[in-house]
């Protein structure tokens, strides 16, 4: 039979990096409920209880007037309470300080990105190499600004200064960046004096931080005492006036992936115009769950929640790029932050020393994972040469600890037979 064609007025509209390796698994059975299965492609951490986490919220209530549709900036108490949280880890003594007004609420981290893309005039903006996979259909989708990339460079580590980024603001008439930060894929963390720095390049030359901070909570520095965590809302003087727009929400840093509640932090006037963006991208968040993210907000739970990843998360880590590294995986750059490791594979045999080789090989022995060239973030397929990253792969240690020893087990297996 043949496929059904696709009416005219519509175009070929690509999936993202894991959108992409997760499509291909369901054609050979994956089911995420099968413990069979090992997805060192998967964008969630483990969502389950974990030592010293509070307990998982499991219930929501839906009251009666959660049948209305909520503010398309959210409601109003929990924009307060991400306001108030952000004071209290960033800004303690500071006298500018953040408000309800300086927060809009959404479903999703892309929803958030989404209105913020469709908010930005005609511009150039800047956008790293490598990054998040999304990044890419949302910074072709929208005409109205031209997207430059940046090139890191492996051998620095993924390095990049602020005397790099004046350099490429001043050189290339940037008025905005758009980055993650710790960066998915290469855990590549600007934090304390660089982001500081970072921060006072885009005052100086009114440049627009566009920072991706879900995993702001994933830091594995080691600060005794203190909660590892890290954001650009630690160096703003003038929550209305820096150019500095953030982006987080329950999705990583509180584990809840399912119940899309995201949000935007920056001047009043950008949520303003995020907003206006908002009632016509997608009206707004789910007004119960909203209600329900308050509780996870509390500081006692936020605390708590932080220091129970941090244990639980860099001892994957560590056990999971050792074992990694003694399979023949190379990394550039340590982790800093992120639940991934970006792993160079040139040292393995054939056909596994290719990230497009390693996924298919590895996906007949039910392990996912993500080719690096997707991460070479190219709106509109502009550059037609190779990917600098074709010989990567990012390995998510987001699953169980027996999810991540028997996926090794697998591709150890698989190494011996491709030697």
């Amino acid at each position: 039979m043949e496929a059904p064609s696709t009416p005219s007025a519509f175009r070929a509209v690509p999936r993202t990096g894991v959108i992409y390796v997760t499509t291909e698994a369901v054609k050979r059975g994956f089911d995420g409920n099968d413990p069979s299965w090992c997805n060192l492609g998967q964008g969630q951490p483990e969502t389950g209880e974990i030592d010293g986490a509070p307990p998982r919220i499991n219930t929501v209530e839906i009251a009666e007037f959660d049948r209305d549709y909520a503010p398309v900036a959210g409601l109003t108490e929990l924009r307060e309470a991400v306001a108030a949280m952000y004071n209290r880890l960033y800004r303690k003594g500071m006298p500018s300080q953040y408000t309800a007004e300086n927060v809009a609420i959404s479903s999703g981290g892309r929803a958030a990105l989404t209105r913020a893309a469709a908010s930005i005039g005609t511009v150039h903006l800047g956008h790293f190499l490598p990054d998040y996979t999304a990044y890419e259909e949302l910074l072709e989708i929208f005409r109205a600004f031209t997207s430059i990339p940046i090139l890191l460079e492996p051998e620095r580590g993924y390095a990049f200064s602020p005397e790099d980024l004046r350099k490429e603001v001043q050189g290339r008439g940037l008025s905005a960046l758009l980055m993650s930060n710790p960066c998915n894929p290469t855990g590549k963390l600007v934090g304390g004096e660089d982001l500081r720095g970072f921060v006072h390049v885009a005052r100086e030359l009114d440049c627009t931080l566009l920072l991706d901070e879900f995993y702001s909570h994933y830091i594995w520095a080691e600060t005794p005492g203190e909660l590892p965590v890290e954001s650009a809302a630690r160096y703003v003087e003038d929550v209305d006036r820096d150019p500095v727009v953030l982006f987080d929400g329950l999705t990583k840093n509180w584990r809840y992936p399912g119940w899309r509640v995201a949000w935007t932090v920056g001047p009043k006037s950008v949520i303003d115009v995020m907003g206006s963006a908002g009632s016509f991208l997608d009206g707004g968040g789910s007004r119960p769950l909203q209600r329900a993210a308050l509780a996870a907000l509390e500081p006692s739970v936020v605390d708590a929640e932080t220091r129970a990843i941090s244990t639980q998360f860099r001892r994957k880590r560590n056990r999971f790029i050792a074992r990694l590294q003694d399979l023949g995986v190379e990394f550039d750059h340590m982790p800093e932050g992120t639940f991934y490791a970006w792993g160079n594979l040139s040292k393995l045999p054939e056909p596994l020393s290719d990230g497009m080789g390693l996924f298919r090989a590895a996906l007949e022995e039910k392990v996912i994972t993500v080719p690096g060239e997707f991460f070479d973030v190219n709106p509109g397929k502009r550059r037609q040469n190779a990917s600098r990253f074709r010989s990567y792969s990012r390995f998510s240690f987001g699953p169980d600890w027996d999810t991540l020893s028997t996926a090794c087990d697998r591709i150890e297996a698989l190494i011996a037979k491709h030697r």
